[in-house]
């Protein structure tokens, strides 16, 4: 349910869905709440909401309680679309975190309304690693074919997966990208977000 008679909504138990309007409202406030970006942060880099931090959902799931703990006010989540948002809020719900908000639609729903959104360096986006790890299995099993002819049945298996993604709206591959240490986040990384998060105003 969005949120639309305040622009300062209730601090809750339960997840609340915020529009990108209806964020833009609250960050020029005086109670501007704290924005946690959970992808990936070669994602986060390619484009973010300005003054946002980012903590991975794999991170802040392993983390949930540390998270909780330094969140001294009203935090809206923000993901690609919303879902991993949504699971963020979950894992945090289930610590007794309060005062959380899912940002509908994302950063796509953010960008596409007008939103600023702020490049930094950064690995590169989860799409792009998807395409370069596809790509490289594929041509080099088609080049291994040449010497052995039965690994052009690994490129026809990668040319299935990328389908089955497609039909499915999931990716095996990008779940299992998502898990690697440059797109997890350090301790370094987690140790930042959560200062800035209890103690500084936003950038």
């Amino acid at each position: 349910m969005s949120t639309t008679t305040s622009t300062n909504p209730a601090r809750t138990t339960h997840p609340v869905e915020v529009s990108a309007t209806e964020l833009r409202t609250w960050l020029a406030g005086d109670a501007a709440p704290r924005v946690l970006d959970v992808r990936t942060p070669g994602e986060y880099a390619a484009g973010h909401v300005p003054g946002s931090y980012n903590i991975p959902l794999s991170t802040l799931t392993e983390h949930a309680r540390s998270v909780a703990d330094h969140l001294d006010q009203d935090v809206v989540l923000v993901c690609r679309s919303g879902a991993r948002a949504s699971a963020a809020a979950q894992a945090l719900a289930q610590t007794g975190g309060t005062g959380m908000h899912v940002l509908t639609g994302g950063i796509q729903g953010w960008s596409g309304t007008g939103g600023e959104v702020r490049e930094t360096a950064g690995p590169w986006e989860l799409e792009r690693q998807v395409r370069l790890v596809a790509g490289g299995i594929v041509l080099g099993s088609v080049l291994a074919s040449t010497v052995v002819p039965g690994a052009k049945w690994v490129a026809a298996g990668i040319g299935g997966g990328l389908t089955f993604a497609a039909l499915s709206n999931t990716c095996a591959m990008g779940q299992a990208l998502m898990r690697m240490p440059w797109n997890r986040g350090g301790q370094r990384q987690l140790r930042d977000a959560l200062s800035g998060l209890a103690g500084r105003c936003q950038g």
